[in-house]
């Protein structure tokens, strides 16, 4: 008689909890990707063949006054070639140099000669694109 004895209903946990580690995922992903980088409003200088790159590893941002700052920390020129050098394979760094509209030029070859001298090769310059009128 044990053919017709109602048996006690289960509620398998262990799918859910599957579902629930991929959801906790996916919504981190997700996160990840909705914050913006850090930086200084600027007016970037405009370019005829500005092209897309990938995102930078750092970003330097040179102000019209001829301040150097990363990630909101105002550095001198010596000190961007001490953080620099301080990163695991700066050759494989990736820099952006944002530099405002009205930026000196000098300053911008002190700002390339620093990220230079700690190791980076791979230095790219922040610009946007030319509108067509």
């Amino acid at each position: 008689m044990r053919y017709f004895e109602a048996r006690k209903a289960r509620i398998e946990i262990i799918p859910m909890i599957d579902i629930m580690f991929f959801m906790l995922v996916f919504f981190i992903m997700i996160t990840l990707h909705m914050i913006p980088n850090a930086g200084l409003r600027m007016r970037l200088p405009s370019s005829a063949s500005a092209q897309s790159v990938p995102p930078p590893k750092v970003t330097v941002t040179l102000a019209a006054d001829g301040s150097v700052s990363v990630d909101g920390h105002t550095f001198s020129t010596a000190d961007l070639t001490a953080l620099l050098a301080k990163r695991p394979d700066p050759a494989h760094t990736v820099v952006t140099i944002e530099g405002a509209w009205d930026a000196q030029l000098q300053k911008l070859v002190n700002v390339m000669d620093a990220c230079r001298a700690a190791g980076v090769t791979q230095v790219s310059l922040a610009a946007q694109p030319e509108k067509v009128d």
